[in-house]
């Protein structure tokens, strides 16, 4: 896992590799994974009804992506400048605060201040994904993500059982423990993480930069990868839409409490281990990943329509099983996007690209809550309950018809300048 590591951060008592990071982030997201089946139903104890647990849990969420949103760049910009492992920490610390005050909540307001400071302070996605491309050349970067993607889906495989299971004795119990685990990656990064980018490497911190418009806007100037920002914004906004969605979605469809959704989510993280952290090497030996984002995309498209169709819960299982290339999207389209960054601008790029999630994680809340607000009085096993996923999969072809569009336009340049005269 350390091959293609760059000369220039070989320095200090202890050398950064893949394996530290891979580490802090499966541990990051294996706290995450804990809450993901019980959120929904903690809210749910605190509202009245179907319709207005829908409403909260969407504010909850926006809560989080919004503070995340103007975080994000800020966070990116300072790990450019003091180093990556210092931003990790205070991720850390954000989240392990953030868990145990959802776990002491007893009204709506508190869990709304918690994700808030959750999301404030937690720009682990973005710093990690950074912490890789200081390790990797652009050649071997794609592959690189997919091992981090590996472990987020391991993290996503393992936490949901565990906080289903910790869900059915005590709602709050998943939140102490994740925060237990937080504060484990944050013993971890002080005692054991080492630095990935050299002090000659570090860049200024300007406020000015340090703000959602000015990363998106320079992400979307990347040489030959601007159209691609629009692309990985659908693509977001369909798969924040989902992972708001699918709670809710499965029980009111389908009766689901958290066991069944913790392993239902089991399903969706060993997927995207299985394909980021080892079927990703294969097919990018055979596909380029301008080529893996397009199959990607559509492949997703068709699930989402599928999941709404689905008339059974373990058709959503299923369906799952068949989305392989869908797990691939992402770390395909991010891939193309640093690799058209400068390697002293990195963590920037992934503070912008976190930026642009956190934007469509905001907008996902809205859209999910308003579109199951819609349809929260249907009868369980109603196709309409399915909106919401209707609704990613226009998403998601959308996103593939740019993607399609603009990777046809850059085959065609370099045959247009070899022709000119």
């Amino acid at each position: 896992m350390t091959h293609g590591v760059s000369e220039g951060v070989r320095h200090g008592p202890r050398r950064p590799a893949m394996g530290f990071i891979l580490v802090a982030v499966f541990i990051d997201m294996l706290a995450i994974g804990l809450i993901i089946p019980v959120l929904p139903a903690l809210v749910g104890e605190l509202t009245g009804s179907q319709a207005e647990q829908a409403l909260w849990y969407g504010a909850v969420a926006f809560a989080f992506a919004f503070a995340s949103l103007l975080s994000g760049p800020v966070l990116g910009g300072l790990s450019d400048r003091w180093g990556r492992r210092p931003v990790l920490l205070l991720g850390f610390a954000g989240l392990a605060a953030s868990f145990f005050l959802t776990a002491l909540a007893t009204a709506m307001w508190m869990i709304v201040f918690a994700r808030l400071v959750g999301g404030a302070m937690q720009a682990n996605v973005a710093v990690a994904q950074a912490y890789v491309a200081d390790l990797t050349d652009a050649r071997q970067r794609a592959r690189a993500l997919g091992l981090v993607g590996a472990m987020f889906g391991l993290g996503y495989t393992l936490g949901p059982v565990a906080g289903g299971v910790l869900g059915s004795i005590d709602l709050a119990l998943p939140f102490w423990v994740a925060g237990a685990l937080a504060l484990l990656n944050l013993a971890y990064g002080t005692f054991v993480l080492p630095e990935s980018l050299p002090r000659e490497r570090r860049q200024p911190f300007d406020w000015r930069r340090a703000h959602p418009v000015a990363g998106l806007r320079a992400l979307a100037q990347l040489r030959g990868v601007g159209p691609l920002v629009a692309v990985l914004a659908l693509a977001g906004l369909a798969q924040f839409t989902m992972h708001m969605s699918w709670v809710l979605y499965t029980t009111f469809k389908f009766g689901w409490g958290p066991l069944e959704n913790g392993l239902s989510l089991f399903v969706v993280g060993l997927m995207a281990a299985l394909v980021q952290g080892g079927l990703l090497r294969l097919l990018l030996r055979r596909y380029t990943p301008q080529r893996l984002a397009v199959l990607g995309l559509v492949s997703s498209a068709l699930c989402y329509a599928a999941w709404g169709l689905a008339t059974e819960g373990w058709m959503m299982l299923v369906i799952v099983v068949f989305n392989l290339l869908g797990f691939t999207t992402v770390v395909a389209l991010q891939s193309l996007m640093s690799g058209a960054a400068g390697e002293h601008e990195q963590g920037r790029t992934f503070g912008a690209i976190a930026a642009l999630n956190s934007l469509m994680a905001v907008l996902a809340p809205v859209a999910a809550a308003g579109l199951l607000g819609l349809v929260s009085d249907r009868p369980p096993g109603d196709v309409w309950l399915g909106l919401p996923f209707f609704f990613c999969a226009l998403l998601q072809a959308l996103a593939a018809l740019l993607a399609i569009r603009h990777f046809r336009r850059q085959s065609r340049a370099p045959a247009a300048a070899a022709a000119a005269p």
